[in-house]
């Protein structure tokens, strides 16, 4: 036995003298074909970007690498320590190849028959994952020692740690030392305990088998294993170790499919891939500050889900098609989008219905030709005709609109065809103000998706997506003001440099008066008309619903002086959501509950009217100036001159206002 032993010896080192004068002998003879270390300088790994909400809360990182790069003086020392004790012990005392080492290696390997130690030391770890394929071979090893020879001749031992603690792979999609301590533990590197740092240091020999998440007793055996190393090298004392075994390991916290607001993320993340190119967004550590609220969002997303359950709960026949839902809110002073739901499963479908669906929107598109005619010096109480109309398309074929009730009330003010949803009025207006003109205002409200110059028009019926109208809302809300719509604030590098500000200018787009008769208008809808329901907001609000033929497409916009929401439902093969879903009763509930939450806790504001307006006590149904006889009477704003001259008694005769000039109120 004693005899086999010597000459297994013999054999080893024999083979050992060997194999280093031969990899001696290479190394000198292929130094010429190595890469050149003085790259390192300028070396940039892979570093992840991510996207902050408005209050700086982490939305969603984009990585080829997940790495976060951290200085040397934010890693423990127990980390360095642990990790240099378990991976390379001599790493102070060799010049980055370690010819003990390597003998121990083989000799170790030799006698078990199999491999059990690498010998490589941590300069050549280093080398290997910078500039060499992972491929096993001879050459492959003996250029990594050569390498490492370099490295060290070049770089302070501090200098190589901190390449190899922000470079070296430890699992579950961690590359680096801060990755993986945000990962594993949830908190930064600077704050890992013993029992921490030596799980780290276990991971690189084999990231996927000593992994916590996949083989909790092989990790518990692997920081034991380093623990002990420690105390072997007097790094910390053998009741250390043992309080550091008792230790539980990490619990894996699961990584959501989608992440948070994932239809805001990937918008945002579109943008940042065209401005920027998909290396930067997904190598350069970019840190991309959002405008989403975290609260606000939540809001919205559970208003969406709660809202779609509700209506679905009441259907007889679910059909194969599941029911979808968009809400967009949007702060009308600044235009940045606070939530966005596009859907109500990203994981199932990404095509984001809020920004993406083109769809007709029915009654909703009025307000824009209502806008249109005021700007042109239509007054609320103006007389607008609800009779049938028929409508020539060519020789053979006549088009007869109708209303939603398929009733007609006759002569109606301005406002009460608006407040009501009535068609044939509304066609009438459009066609004294112009088709054309109305869509010139849609463009400068924001508007871009193609809009058909005919009548049809004031029927919603040419397809928008609720970004386009709920930035238009926006403009109503924000005293004619265009802003946006905006979702990113800042983008800076991972220095800290800023590569981006948003710098939206403000564009007067609408009278600040003509803002404010609309809006003043559209709080009618709510008070007298199709819109009644958001009167639980209790608070002023202004708004208008929109249904579309056989009830494919329900919707709501609506706003209050601080805050503008849109919300559409519908199905995405355009099927009928049901018999009499319409924009107030599919859509307008999902509305209030979400700006109901946004409001809570919020003093109510009232809509600011321009100094120029004038307001006027006036008979509701015929616009006239009102008297002490009329009963339903509404206070009416006027720009001056578009204000009614006569009056009426309650039965709506007209007298003339000269006769009781003095007893108008």
């Amino acid at each position: 036995m004693q005899k086999g032993n010597t000459l297994l010896v013999v054999l080893f080192l024999t083979l050992t003298a060997a194999l280093i004068g031969g990899a001696i002998g290479f190394m000198v003879f292929s130094f010429w074909d190595l890469p050149e270390i003085r790259t390192l300088e300028e070396y940039k790994p892979s570093i992840t970007s991510r996207v902050y909400s408005d209050s700086n809360q982490l939305l969603a990182e984009f990585f080829l690498e997940n790495r976060t790069p951290v200085v040397l003086e934010d890693v423990p020392d127990l980390m360095i320590k642990a990790l240099i004790a378990t991976e390379d012990n001599r790493f102070y005392q060799h010049f980055g190849v370690d010819p003990r080492g390597i003998i121990r290696a083989m000799y170790r390997n030799l006698r078990a028959r199999k491999v059990l130690e690498g010998g490589s030391t941590l300069t050549q770890q280093l080398a290997k994952v910078l500039f060499l394929t992972p491929e096993r071979s001879f050459t492959r090893k003996l250029k990594e020692m050569a390498l490492a020879l370099r490295i060290e001749q070049r770089y302070t031992k501090r200098e190589i740690l901190s390449l190899y603690l922000n470079q070296i792979y430890f699992g579950s999609g961690a590359y680096g030392v801060e990755a993986a301590a945000q990962i594993y533990f949830g908190k930064p590197a600077k704050d890992l305990n013993l029992a921490e740092c030596a799980m780290l240091a276990g991971l690189p020999r084999s990231p996927r088998y000593y992994s916590p998440f996949k083989s909790p007793a092989a990790a518990l055996g692997r920081r034991a294993y380093v623990l002990n190393r420690m105390v072997a090298m007097g790094d910390i004392s053998t009741m250390q170790a043992d309080e550091a075994k008792k230790a539980p390991l990490p619990v894996s916290r699961g990584i959501k499919q989608a992440g948070r607001a994932p239809y805001f993320v990937e918008y945002v993340r579109q943008k940042v891939e065209e401005r920027f190119g998909s290396s930067i967004l997904y190598s350069g550590g970019l840190n991309i500050y959002t405008t989403l609220n975290d609260e606000l969002q939540s809001y919205a997303e559970q208003a969406v889900q709660k809202g779609l359950e509700k209506i679905e709960s009441q259907k007889k026949s679910p059909g194969a098609s599941r029911l979808q839902a968009a809400l967009l809110a949007i702060e009308p002073a600044t235009g940045r989008i606070l939530a966005m739901v596009g859907g109500r499963d990203f994981g199932q479908s990404q095509f984001n219905r809020a920004l993406q669906a083109l769809r007709q929107p029915g009654s909703a598109f009025k307000p824009i030709i209502y806008a249109t005619a005021l700007e042109h010096g239509f007054g609320a109480s103006d007389i607008l005709d609800d009779s049938p109309l028929s409508i020539a398309v060519n020789r053979k074929k006549d088009w007869n609109p109708e209303n939603f009730t398929r009733t007609y009330q006759g002569p109606v003010t301005f406002r009460r065809a608006l407040e009501k949803y009535l068609n044939v009025p509304t066609i009438r207006l459009l066609q004294k103000v112009g088709p054309d003109e109305t869509i010139g205002y849609a463009r400068k409200l924001g508007i871009k998706s193609p809009l058909t110059p005919y009548l049809s028009l004031a029927l919603g019926s040419s397809d928008v997506t609720l970004a386009e109208l709920t930035s238009a809302y926006a403009v109503f809300d924000n005293h004619g003001v265009k802003l946006g719509p905006v979702s990113i604030l800042s983008i800076t590098d991972s220095a800290g440099r800023v590569l981006y500000t948003n710098n939206s200018v403000p564009e007067q787009v609408l009278k600040p008066e003509t803002a404010y008769l609309i809006t003043y208008l559209l709080e009618g809808v709510i008070e007298h008309g199709t819109g009644w329901k958001a009167r639980d907001l209790d608070r002023p609000a202004a708004g208008k619903t929109g249904t579309t033929n056989d009830y494919r497409d329900a919707w709501f916009l609506g706003y209050t002086p601080s805050l503008v929401a849109g919300v559409w439902v519908g199905y995405d093969n355009q099927a009928s959501i049901g018999p009499r879903e319409t924009g107030a009763k599919a859509a307008l509930p999902l509305w209030l509950d979400f700006m109901k939450k946004a409001n809570a806790g919020r003093n109510p504001e009232e809509f600011s009217a321009p100094e120029d307006i004038i307001f006027k006590q006036v008979d509701h149904k015929s616009g006239l100036l009102s008297t002490e006889r009329c009963r339903d009477t509404i206070r009416e704003a006027f720009l001056p001159g578009t204000e009614p001259r006569k009056y009426c008694d309650e039965s709506a005769a007209v007298v003339d206002d000269l006769q009781i000039k003095d007893e108008a109120p």
